[in-house]
């Protein structure tokens, strides 16, 4: 039998929604928060309650959960004067699963100690599809206590969980993550690119190679997207963009060059700064190529 919580969400976007629901579903009490109130509409119209700042929100509930966009936006809801460590009580748990800075996560996880409470970070990798059908995989740094604590929560919305270590290390491990699905989207994109300038049918193109050894998740889940037209972002290019640049940051300071990984953040600048397209899903890197808009 799981045991209900009262939870607090902060960040009710494209997967936050669909993961605060899961926990709605669940029977747990849920207090939601975000900074375009309409955003968790259809949350509170299924039995959440809505405040006015994370600093309320904390007050009212004793496991706290995060998914904004960007580390400024984690740092302001955390410890701004109506941030969440104002309200804090204490033996909360925090849990921030935005894409952010090992760094961050370790200066998350010092506070709420010194509040005596406890602090995960938690980011997670599958996608708006993945977030609303409970698959997503969750990689967890922090406190164990709390990892044991949390883990039936982390079960309700991902299919894979694992823990990594002190705080900062799921920050890592979503590092990892990112590197590997810079190679994909490049690949599945010029992969299309090509295949488009030798006049071949593209969905047999995808049939053929998803039957084969170039399989992945990223071709499996965009191409077909791409081939609709269909560019609504099941995770922003500009939150990608972000996340490599942390992982490249994290590689300078232990000394490693990454190449691969340098030309993917190039293309996602050209992209996202130069031609706009920010608010478009990833897979909307390959309208930056000159040979698939002909």
């Amino acid at each position: 039998m799981v045991n209900l919580m009262n939870i607090g969400f902060i960040g009710t976007g494209v997967m936050g929604g669909a993961i605060a629901q899961h926990f709605l579903d669940a029977g747990h009490e849920l207090t939601v928060y975000n900074r375009t109130k309409s955003k968790t509409d259809s949350l509170v119209a299924n039995g959440a309650k809505w405040v006015v700042t994370p600093k309320m929100l904390a007050e009212k509930t004793d496991v706290i959960f995060s998914m904004v966009g960007f580390p400024k936006d984690v740092e302001s809801i955390y410890f701004s004067d109506n941030g969440v460590f104002a309200g804090l009580k204490p033996g909360s748990i925090v849990v921030d699963m935005t894409t952010s800075t090992p760094s961050l996560a370790e200066r998350i996880d010092k506070e709420a100690h010194v509040q005596n409470s406890l602090a995960l970070d938690a980011p997670v990798s599958g996608g708006d599809i993945g977030a609303q059908n409970g698959e997503l995989t969750v990689m967890v740094g922090g406190d164990k206590p709390a990892y044991e604590k949390m883990l039936p929560l982390f079960e309700t919305i991902g299919k894979r969980v694992n823990f990594f270590g002190a705080a900062g290390t799921g920050q890592h491990a979503k590092m990892a993550n990112q590197i590997m699905i810079a190679g994909t989207m490049t690949g599945l994109t010029e992969m299309l690119v090509y295949a488009k300038k030798a006049n071949l049918p593209l969905q047999q193109v995808l049939d053929t190679l998803s039957s084969g050894g170039a399989d992945n998740w990223s071709m499996d889940n965009y191409v077909p997207r791409i081939l609709q037209g269909d560019y609504t972002p099941g995770f922003f290019a500009k939150h990608f963009l972000k996340d490599l640049r942390i992982a490249l940051d994290e590689a300078d300071k232990m000394g490693l060059k990454l190449p691969a990984t340098e030309r993917a953040k190039d293309l996602y600048e050209i992209m996202v700064d130069q031609a706009n397209l920010g608010d478009d899903g990833t897979q909307g890197l390959i309208k930056t190529y000159p040979a698939w808009n002909k």
